[in-house]
């Protein structure tokens, strides 16, 4: 059975709780900006991490401040709930940031939309 794939309004209702994450060409995609290469780097990684344990793979475009991921499902041809899921998870952990207790955060610029 063919995965359901999503366009238009019915993607645009489901991005509606991911934000930042918008449609590109039969793909959802969200740039992230860092304070720099280490940031990068580390944000890349924990991308890689993420996907690999998910067996969903997004393409990638990395520079100095930014990490644009680009999520759709090849064998489908489009957006489907592997990719809304795979993206909240990305989301989550790359935009965490401790509120309060013993984590005081770092006071870098990090990452942000």
């Amino acid at each position: 059975m063919p995965e359901r794939t999503y366009t238009g309004a019915a993607l645009a209702e489901r991005l509606a709780s991911l934000p930042g994450w918008s449609e590109a060409n039969d793909a959802i995609r969200r740039e992230f900006t860092t304070d720099g290469w280490t940031t990068t780097l580390m944000l890349v990684n924990l991308i890689g991490f993420l996907c690999e344990a998910a067996d969903h793979h997004p393409d990638l475009h990395v520079s100095w401040g930014k990490v644009e991921v680009r999520l759709n499902t090849h064998t489908a041809g489009g957006v489907t709930d592997k990719d809304l899921e795979l993206a909240r998870i990305i989301e989550q952990q790359a935009m965490w940031k401790p509120a309060g207790g013993a984590l005081g955060g770092t006071r870098k610029k990090w990452i942000s939309s």
